[in-house]
């Protein structure tokens, strides 16, 4: 490795640790990012993992905060923003007998289509809707920051603190309490916990405001754009770097890292303190994705003729049913009936599968470390509602908790959401404090989905991290002054 001096280093090139180095690089600071992989992108790489022609999301596909945030916002990226391409439908909850919750963009076409729930949905979702753009900066932050609009956060919060399983009463169809349950789900926890209502909230507001797009071409369109931003810059990435300890990085000023709190132990050793380093390998891990890509001969066959035009599709039945399998994979059991996320990247972006053809992205949550197989629970849920689903598939490569962890050491026993969300653990994240970025160490910090505001393509973890970092340099250079 060369020994150039640098401003930052950043461990990782996930989008967060992209977008954390961008941000330096904006302000001006020499920036080297290391990557252990052959390829940048982390939580999103693209790929063909089945036949030839077929573009698969190794990880993430949908990306539900991405043009809301600021870090992939153009003001950041300028002409080298991502390419967004958007579903007719962004949700579809398929039901026994044809039926399915359906979100549209339009909050008039959702509501109408929800029958008898038309008017609780509307009165759920306007007022999140009105206030998306004050919503977001707090929402993508860490919980503890001070609001700028104190008091549209606190009519969110009164909601958002609730059990889905006690929101989801204001609703009388299947197919609404459904559709808002499928949303909750993404927490990876029982419905009967307090704050599940927190991302069902946020994720349908963000469905109705803009869209649950894709990215042109595969998610990795998304690390590539931050990356010749960083480039413009003057940053630098090495990939193939391994970092195992701090001796081997060049001499820095500051190192921030996107990996998992056990990784930045291991690497800093003596340079944090030991309390500290015990409190970081104690970070609880939550469930686990069992995925699987497929090539298809055609597009699935859904019953639901909403769900053939949704990006995004939750596979699970009624509400209760998502219970269930909620719960029993928070007490470490495989369901019979799994909470299954399926995307269809293919319908609405060409380039992802030959003429004719189509990708599909598919994962069911299971208990962490997962040892079996689930494909055959997967596609009984998906042929459940698409009679014939089968019968298209070409190909399928299956990743388990393991490979995935294998694929991204970040990813603990399949845990992709960068953490539990359990206890206090969904308010602090990686350890008890009011700035999560920031350890004992002046010179270290974490950046990655086990720091605020978690999970999903972003880059906000990077982002925080880094005006953390141009803040301690603001405060040093006042000291010398002084």
């Amino acid at each position: 490795m060369g020994r150039g001096s640098y401003d930052a280093i950043v461990i990782g090139a996930g989008p967060n640790g992209l977008a954390a180095a961008v941000r330096l690089a904006q302000a001006g600071r020499s920036t080297l990012v290391l990557e252990a992989a052959p390829t940048i992108g982390g939580g999103t790489r693209s790929a063909e993992l089945t036949l030839p022609g077929y573009v698969h999301d190794v990880c993430a596909a949908v990306h539900a905060l991405g043009i809301s945030s600021p870090a992939l916002a153009r003001e950041s990226l300028g002409d080298h923003t991502p390419q967004w391409v958007w579903p007719d439908i962004p949700i579809a909850h398929p039901l026994d007998g044809g039926r399915a919750g359906v979100l549209h963009r339009n909050l008039g076409e959702t509501a109408n289509g929800l029958g008898a729930d038309a008017e609780s949905w509307r009165r759920l979702a306007q007022p999140m809707i009105d206030n998306w753009d004050k919503l977001t900066p707090q929402l993508l932050a860490p919980l503890l920051s001070m609001p700028r609009h104190p008091l549209v956060m606190a009519r969110f919060g009164i909601k958002a603190l609730q059990p889905a399983s006690l929101l989801v009463r204001r609703f009388k169809t299947d197919e609404a309490a459904a559709l808002f349950g499928g949303c909750c789900a993404h927490a990876f926890l029982p419905l009967t916990r307090p704050l599940t209502s927190a991302f069902g909230l946020m994720l349908t507001a963000s469905a109705h405001v803009d869209g649950w797009p894709f990215a042109a071409g595969g998610s990795q369109a998304v690390a590539d754009a931050l990356a010749a931003r960083l480039a413009e810059l003057g940053g630098e990435i090495r990939t193939n770097t391994l970092v195992r300890d701090l001796q081997e990085l060049p001499p820095h000023q500051a190192a921030l890292f996107d990996t998992n709190p056990t990784q930045l132990a291991s690497i800093a050793g003596d340079a944090l303190p030991a309390r500290y380093r015990n409190r970081l390998r104690k970070f609880h891990h939550g469930p686990a994705a069992f995925k699987i890509d497929y090539a298809l001969d055609a597009a699935v066959p859904w019953t639901n003729e909403s769900c053939r035009r949704a990006g995004t599709v939750h596979v699970a039945g009624t509400f209760a049913e998502l219970a269930i399998a909620q719960k029993a994979v928070a007490t470490g059991h495989m369901p019979e009936r799994p909470f299954v996320l399926v995307a269809q990247p293919s319908l609405f972006d060409k380039t992802r599968a030959p003429e004719g053809k189509h990708t599909l992205w598919a994962y069911a949550q299971v208990p962490n470390g997962y040892t079996g197989d689930a494909t055959e629970a997967i596609e009984q849920q998906i042929e459940r509602f698409a009679p014939g689903f089968r019968d298209v598939v070409l190909r399928r490569r299956v990743a388990t908790p393991a490979a995935l962890e294998e694929y991204n050491p970040n990813y603990v026993g399949g845990d992709i959401a960068g953490g539990a969300h359990t206890g206090l653990q969904l308010v602090f994240r990686p350890t008890i404090s009011r700035r999560p970025y920031v350890t004992p160490n002046p010179s270290l910090f974490l950046c990655s989905a086990s720091t605020p505001p978690g999970a999903g393509v972003h880059g906000m973890c990077g982002w925080h991290a880094a005006e953390q970092v141009l803040k301690a340099a603001s405060r040093s250079r006042r000291r010398v002054r002084d």
